[in-house]
């Protein structure tokens, strides 16, 4: 979806929904967690499993916002790679 954006030079409408849709899940996925962790019928190891997979969403969903907020700010020319790589702190 993002290539086809850069193609048609239409970054800063796409990057922007893709923003505010990426914002709504992290919101959803820090309600679910909060659920979780103050539901006392919950056992705590049994609160990590539950945990973990929302968790580990929630990195990527993270990541993907980090990348998409620098690309919004620094826009790739056209035909020209985005460079997103020589930024990420892996």
């Amino acid at each position: 979806m993002l290539e086809y954006a850069f193609i048609n030079g239409d970054t800063k409408r796409i990057t922007m929904n893709s923003i505010t849709h990426i914002e709504n899940a992290l919101q959803e996925l820090d309600d679910e967690v909060q659920k979780i962790l103050l539901n006392w019928d919950i056992p705590l190891n049994e609160k990590d499993n539950l945990m973990l997979p929302i968790l580990q969403q929630k990195k990527v969903l993270d990541q993907t916002l980090e990348d998409l907020t620098y690309l919004k700010e620094n826009p790739p020319t056209p035909n020209q790679a985005c460079g997103i790589s020589k930024y990420r702190e892996d």
